[in-house]
């Protein structure tokens, strides 16, 4: 017994309204419709359909598997389609959301080289600090620092952001260096206008925790400024790693209170839980060098992993992009 075939059968006599209607529309005999229908009942052990000489209707039971066998066919078509899809060159719009400081200085970078791996491809980057309304603003992934509260998204970890205490050589060989967050006091702070005052970046040292100085002699809303400031010799300054790493590596900066830096958040790639919702996008072929390259990428840079799932035909954006990435 072919049971996808039977279910095809059996949604079509239901969809066409008579056994003659769904042999006409799957191309095969009235008789042949019927058995499928006999053997569905005979394997289940229940009646699907109530038969008379002028109509059929549904059973209660035949109802319920009746709508049951619509969801498993769609999934059907779904993953033959997909395999097709894997097949094409990637082709569309690609929509991403991401922080201006961690989509700037290390998503930024691997979309040109999707871009370039993929000439059909396009790609809307969206930096803002905000949470983007996947939904309503048609994005199709977001990376997102912190942790995931929606439940309705999928969240796929990449590497944990850190943040790092740092200050110019000249500030420090005129102010010394700062032993104990508790010396920040002293210090003149560069502070982010922003998310410097969320108690999530609190530091603790010991039993005690402490906030980034809000009475700062230089507060900026962009973390770019902040670095800058820092590197002239005007004061500490609290950013993240993938913006500092390069100015420390090459001794413009130096890392200060590494023992009490705020800890490393969680980092996501989101797209919604409903995949038949999503657009497609595959940076790496390969699952492994996806996640090789994502974790190697983000000290400093980073990479966007797996999304998978066509649009719904009725979504306002169902022209987006249909590469396709591995799970």
């Amino acid at each position: 017994m072919d049971k996808l075939r039977s279910m095809e059968v059996m949604v079509a006599v239901v969809d066409a309204g008579s056994f003659a209607a769904a042999a006409s529309r799957l191309e095969i005999s009235a008789v042949m419709v019927g058995k499928h229908i006999q053997q569905l009942e005979a394997h289940l052990g229940a009646r699907l359909l109530q038969r008379s000489t002028r109509r059929h209707s549904l059973t209660e039971v035949g109802a319920a598997f009746y709508e049951d066998c619509k969801r498993v066919l769609e999934q059907v078509r779904w993953a033959e389609s997909a395999v097709e899809r894997s097949r094409a060159a990637p082709q569309g719009l690609l929509r991403v959301s991401a922080p201006v400081t961690l989509g700037s200085h290390t998503i930024a970078p691997l979309v040109a080289q999707f871009l370039l791996r993929y000439p059909k491809v396009r790609v809307d980057l969206q930096l803002t600090d905000g949470v983007a309304d996947l939904a309503g603003e048609g994005i199709d992934a977001a990376v997102r620092i912190g942790r995931v509260a929606d439940e309705s998204l999928v969240a796929r970890p990449l590497r944990p952001y850190r943040m790092m205490i740092a200050a110019a050589p000249a500030y420090l060989q005129r102010h010394g260096s700062p032993q104990s967050a508790a010396d920040l006091a002293r210090h003149v702070c560069l502070s982010h206008s922003v998310w410097q005052r969320r108690t999530e970046w609190t530091l603790h040292e010991g039993s005690q925790s402490y906030q980034w100085p809000e009475q700062a002699r230089l507060t900026c809303n962009h973390g770019d400024g902040l670095r800058r400031a820092a590197l002239a010799g005007l004061g500490l300054v609290m950013q993240p790693e993938v913006l500092l790493a390069d100015d420390l590596a090459s001794g413009q900066l130096v890392a200060v209170l590494q023992h009490c830096s705020p800890p490393a958040r969680p980092v996501h790639l989101v797209y919604a839980s409903d995949r038949r919702q999503l657009a497609q996008a595959e940076p790496f072929r390969d699952p492994r060098a996806a996640r090789d390259r994502a974790a190697a990428a983000l000290t400093p840079r980073c990479a966007c992993p797996a999304i998978q799932g066509p649009r719904a035909a009725s979504s306002p954006h169902s022209r987006a992009c249909t590469a396709t990435m591995p799970r």
